[in-house]
């Protein structure tokens, strides 16, 4: 019996097989960057909002400190910092083997909003170097793991 038109494992790489998997190569997708400029969230002065940094702080359930109080709301005036509790880690288990469930978890936002044009990447070593240093402030127990994102806030 021939396999159906498409199949995957039928060996012949259609247009069907390739349209199945461009999600996995974005590639095959095309550039939508300029796309996304157009759709992302602007303020009133006409500034869109581009995520820099992104990513998850933490500290065991004993610890009765709220990281909202602790860590800034900006790093500069138009750098802002939002820090989210979450009702539940988007993970089970941390690498050591702890249990997430143990930890308030956090999600770490740092956005800016940039002038057309402005590239957003240029940003990140200060706004690394800063936030790291905040972060290094927290009380011992706090663990985080941050990463660059630049893409815009919807």
């Amino acid at each position: 019996m021939a396999a159906p038109h498409g199949d995957p494992n039928d060996g012949d790489p259609s247009d069907d097989d390739i349209a199945a998997d461009a999600h996995l190569r974005p590639e095959e997708l095309g550039d939508d960057r300029e796309a996304r400029v157009q759709r992302g969230a602007r303020d009133a002065r006409g500034r869109r909002a581009v995520r820099l940094l992104q990513g998850y702080l933490w500290h065991p359930r004993e610890l009765d400190r709220d990281l909202r109080e602790v860590l800034p709301a900006t790093l500069t005036d138009d750098v802002h910092v939002l820090c989210d509790p979450l009702a539940a880690a988007p993970f089970t288990f941390f690498d050591d083997g702890t249990l997430a469930a143990s930890q308030v978890v956090y999600q770490l936002t740092v956005l800016r909003f940039v002038e057309e044009g402005e590239d957003p990447a240029t940003l990140l070593p200060w706004v690394a170097e800063t936030l790291q240093r905040e972060l290094e402030r927290t009380p011992a127990g706090v663990g985080w793991q941050i990463l660059d994102d630049l893409r815009d806030v919807f």
